[in-house]
C-alpha cells in the first residue's frame, strides 16, 4: 500500500523509497520550499544529532526518519528534493541527558520546529511529553510522544494576493490604539454572522469596523496570537489561558482564533495563516493599523517541572536564562517559569526573524513586547543599548514600524518606565496610577486630601510625564496613556468594585491587582440607585477624555467605551466566557457617541502637539502653554501641591492643529465651581459631564464659566476652525 504525498510517492511499509537527503543550506532556519525541494535549517549549539520525522497529512501516522546529514556554524541541515508544501514533519534531537549542566536532550520526544509556519494536531496535557521522569526529575523519560506531540506543516511563502491594499503606515500624531481581544470583541456581536464570530474573521467583518471607524480608532492591538498552550494548571481545572500569554510556537498565528480551527484538520478550507492575512487585509483597506502583542520572553514550556515541547528539547542551555551556579533550574523574570536568553545570537536572530515574519509576509504595523525589560537584559541588568535594541534599530523593516514596551519585568531592576531607547513606545503607568487618583480617589475621599494626589501630579501627566521622556530626548508620543488595559479592571468596573471579584480563576481570589485605586460609588457591584449610576458615569466620561486627549499616544481598552463588565474579575486570563466577551446587547450607546466625540475633538484640535511645551511667550504675549487656577490666577508655586485644590485650566496657545487657542478646564471636585475664562470669545467643545459630551456654552471671556463638577471641559478661542461633529 502506498500513499501520495507532498509531492512524491512514500511507502507506508517500506521507507528506504524516500529520497535520500542532501546537505541543503544552513539557512534560512525552519522549513523552506524552493520549489524543487524543502530544505530544513534547525539550530542547537549543543546537540549531537538531529533527526528529521515525517508524517502522514494528519500528523497520525509516522512515514519515514533521516538523520539531518550537514552541521555548520550550530546549525543541522539538509535538503530533501521533491517535498512541497503540506509536508509534516518534526525533529528529534539526541545529546546528553544531564540536567545539572543545563542538558534536556531526550531524543524519544518529537519536537516542534521553532520556525513552524503552521501546526498540526491539537495539543493535550500528557505524561509522554515530559522529558524528565516526574517523580525523579534527574532521570530521562524514555516513554515517545510522536503519537501525541504537535507536528509543524510545511507552507508557501509569500503566496498571499494582497492586491492594490497597503498599510496605512499612520503617523504617531494621529495614531489612536485600541487593544482588543480578537475572540472577546466579536464573540457576542450580533451583526458579525455566527459562523464568523469570535474569529480573525469576525475582526474584519464590516460590522467589526464600522465600529472602530464611529469611534475613530486608527490601530487595533491584538491580544497576543501567536500560537499558545494552555498551562497544565488550568487544564486540570477546566480552564485555559484565554489571554493567550504562553507561546509555543512565534510564527503560527493561533488556530484558536480562527472561524475554521484546523488543529484536527490538514490543508481544508482556509488556514490560520490566511484568515489573518484576509483580516490585515480588510482592516487596512480600512486604514487601520494592525499591531500585535508579543511574548518573547518566556515560552510556554514552563520551569524544570515543564515539558519538552520545543525549545527545551532543542537546547534548552541557549534558549534559556540559567542560573550559572544551578543550571538545573531557570531564572525567572517573568514570574511564568522561564525566561528566554536574548544575549544568544541564534535565539535573538529567532526574534528578530520571526517581527520581520509577521511585518513583511503577514503585513502588521508594529508590535506591543510583553515584559519588554527581558528583551533588555545583557549580563549586568537591563541595557537600553542591548543588542536587541540595536538591531531593531538598524533593521530596515522593522525600524519602520510601531515598536511598543511593557517597560518593566520582575527581575531585579527590571521597571524600566521611561528607560527604553529613542523611537520606542512604553505602557506609562504612571499616568495609569495619577489620573485614577485624580479622578477617582478625589471621588471617594471628597473634600479631603488623597496621598500622591496633586493638581501638580496631573498637569506632569497630562503633559505626556516630561519627567520621565523629556530629559532622554524621547518625544511626547512615545508615552502610551492609558487608564485600563486588558490587564486589570475595565473601566466600568473600576468604578463599581473596591475589591476584586477573582474566586472564578480558582486561586481563592489571590490572583490579580489588590491596589486598584478604584471607587464602587456607593455600592459593591451592580446598582439600581440613579445617583451612584450617574456618579459613574460622570467618571467614566472624566477618565476616557483625560485619556484620549492627553499628551501623548492614546490607548483605549475595548469594551471600556461601551461599558463593558466583568464583574469584578481584574485577572480574567483564564475566562473564556461571557466574562471578557464583550456583550453588545448591554452597549451603552451614549458613551459609545461621547467616546466619538472626543476622538473627533482629538483629530481635528489635537489639543497638545507632539513636542515639549516651553511655557514661554512668543511675541505676542501668548504663552505656548500655561496653568490657570479658577479665580484665572497663574497656577505656580506651592499652588501645584495644594492637598485640597482639585480645579485646574490649561491654556494651549500653540495647540497640535487647531488655529487658535483651547482651554482645557478640569474639576474633579464634587461641586460645582465658576471657572474665571481668559480674555476672548470662547465656544465650548466638549463638556464631560453630559452624556454624550455635547457642548453649546458660548460667550466673551472675564466671566466665569459654569464648570460642573467631576467634569472637564474643552473650550476653543474664536478663529479655532473646528467644525462640529
Amino acid at each position: 500500500m502506498s500513499s501520495r504525498f507532498s509531492g512524491y510517492l512514500l511507502s507506508d511499509e517500506q521507507t528506504d523509497e524516500h529520497p535520500t537527503l542532501l546537505p541543503g543550506l544552513p539557512w534560512p532556519l525552519g522549513a523552506s520550499w524552493d520549489g524543487q525541494g524543502v530544505n530544513f535549517a534547525v539550530f542547537s549549539a549543543n546537540a549531537q544529532a538531529m533527526e528529521l520525522c515525517l508524517f502522514s497529512a494528519d500528523g497520525s501516522r509516522e512515514i519515514a526518519r533521516h538523520m539531518l546529514p550537514a552541521h555548520t556554524s550550530d546549525v543541522w541541515h539538509g535538503y530533501l528534493p521533491g517535498a512541497a508544501p503540506g509536508l509534516v514533519y518534526g525533529l528529534r534531537a539526541h545529546g546528553p541527558w544531564r540536567p545539572d549542566r543545563g542538558l534536556r536532550f531526550n531524543a524519544a520526544k518529537l519536537l516542534l520546529d521553532p520556525y513552524a509556519r503552521d501546526i498540526v494536531g491539537r495539543f493535550e496535557w500528557r505524561e509522554e511529553h515530559f522529558a524528565a521522569d516526574r517523580q525523579h526529575p534527574m532521570h530521562m523519560d524514555t516513554h515517545d510522544n510522536a503519537a501525541f506531540a504537535l507536528k509543524a506543516r510545511v507552507v508557501r511563502t509569500d503566496d498571499f494576493d494582497w492586491g492594490e491594499v497597503k498599510p496605512p503606515h499612520t503617523p504617531l500624531a494621529d495614531t489612536v490604539l485600541y487593544e482588543l481581544h480578537v475572540k472577546g470583541f466579536s464573540q457576542c456581536n450580533p451583526q458579525v454572522p455566527p459562523a464568523l464570530r469570535g474569529s480573525y474573521a469576525g475582526l474584519g467583518h464590516p460590522a467589526s469596523i464600522a465600529h472602530l471607524h464611529r469611534l475613530g480608532i486608527t490601530a487595533v492591538s491584538l491580544l497576543p496570537v501567536h500560537y499558545p498552550v494552555d498551562e497544565e494548571r488550568l487544564n486540570r481545572m477546566g480552564l485555559r489561558n484565554y489571554w493567550g500569554y504562553n507561546t509555543l510556537a512565534f510564527f503560527a498565528a493561533s488556530p484558536h482564533l480562527a472561524s475554521h480551527d484546523q488543529g484536527d484538520q490538514d490543508d481544508q478550507g482556509m488556514s490560520p495563516r490566511d484568515e489573518f492575512r484576509h483580516m490585515v487585509k480588510a482592516l487596512h483597506a480600512a486604514g487601520i493599523e494592525v499591531l500585535l502583542d508579543v511574548v518573547f520572553n518566556h515560552t510556554a514550556e514552563s520551569d524544570e517541572t515543564g515539558p519538552n515541547l520545543s525549545f527545551r528539547g532543542l537546547d534548552n542551555a541557549s534558549y534559556y536564562r540559567l542560573p550559572p551556579d544551578d543550571r538545573a533550574h531557570y531564572e525567572n523574570h517573568t514570574g511564568c517559569g522561564n525566561t528566554v536568553d536574548i544575549r544568544q545570537p541564534r535565539v535573538l536572530q529567532l526574534v528578530m526573524d520571526s517581527l520581520r515574519y509577521w511585518v513583511g509576509e503577514m503585513h502588521v504595523d508594529g508590535f506591543r513586547f510583553d515584559l519588554a525589560s527581558v528583551l533588555g537584559r545583557g549580563d549586568n541588568g537591563f541595557e537600553r543599548g542591548g543588542a536587541f535594541f540595536t538591531a531593531v534599530a538598524q533593521d530596515p523593516v522593522l525600524s519602520r514600524v510601531k515598536m511598543i514596551a511593557e517597560p518593566w519585568d520582575i527581575g531585579p531592576g527590571g521597571y524600566q518606565v521611561g528607560g527604553f531607547p529613542r523611537g520606542w513606545l512604553e505602557w506609562n503607568d504612571h499616568f495609569r496610577d495619577s489620573m485614577r487618583s485624580f479622578w477617582v480617589q478625589t471621588a471617594a475621599h471628597p473634600g479631603r486630601s488623597v496621598p500622591g494626589v496633586s493638581r501638580g501630579a496631573f498637569a506632569l501627566r497630562l503633559c505626556a510625564s516630561s519627567d520621565l521622556y523629556q530629559p532622554r530626548q524621547r518625544a511626547p508620543a512615545e508615552s502610551v496613556n492609558y487608564v485600563v488595559s486588558h490587564d486589570g479592571f475595565t473601566l466600568a468596573d473600576l468604578l463599581s468594585y473596591n475589591h476584586r471579584h477573582n474566586l472564578a480563576n480558582g486561586e481563592d481570589n489571590r490572583d490579580g491587582h489588590g491596589h486598584n485605586l478604584g471607587f464602587n460609588c456607593g455600592a459593591e457591584g451592580p446598582s439600581g440607585d440613579p445617583a451612584i449610576l450617574a456618579l459613574r458615569a460622570r467618571l467614566q466620561r472624566a477618565l476616557l477624555a483625560t485619556t484620549l486627549l492627553a499628551q501623548g499616544t492614546p490607548m483605549l481598552c475595548a469594551g471600556d467605551e461601551l461599558g463593558h463588565t466583568q464583574g469584578g474579575n481584574n485577572n480574567p486570563y483564564c475566562q473564556d466566557n461571557a466574562t471578557t466577551w464583550i456583550d453588545w446587547s448591554a452597549a451603552d450607546d451614549a458613551l459609545i457617541s461621547f467616546t466619538a466625540r472626543v476622538l473627533w475633538l482629538r483629530r481635528q484640535a489635537l489639543p497638545f502637539g507632539n513636542h515639549w511645551y516651553s511655557g514661554l511667550t512668543d511675541a505676542l504675549g501668548l504663552h505656548d502653554l500655561a496653568w490657570m487656577q479658577r479665580d484665572g490666577a497663574p497656577l505656580q508655586g506651592g499652588a501645584w501641591d495644594d492637598p485640597l485644590e482639585r480645579v485646574l485650566g490649561c491654556l494651549i496657545g500653540s495647540p497640535g492643529r487647531a488655529r487658535a487657542p483651547l482651554l482645557l478646564l478640569v474639576n474633579a471636585d464634587a461641586v460645582d465651581h465658576g471657572f474665571m475664562l481668559p480674555a476672548g470669545v470662547w465656544q465650548a467643545m466638549l463638556d464631560s459631564s453630559q452624556p454624550t459630551g455635547s457642548a453649546d456654552w458660548y460667550g466673551q471671556g472675564e466671566t466665569r464659566f459654569p464648570l460642573p463638577a467631576h467634569s472637564l471641559v474643552v473650550l476653543a478661542a474664536a478663529g479655532a476652525d473646528l467644525d462640529p461633529p
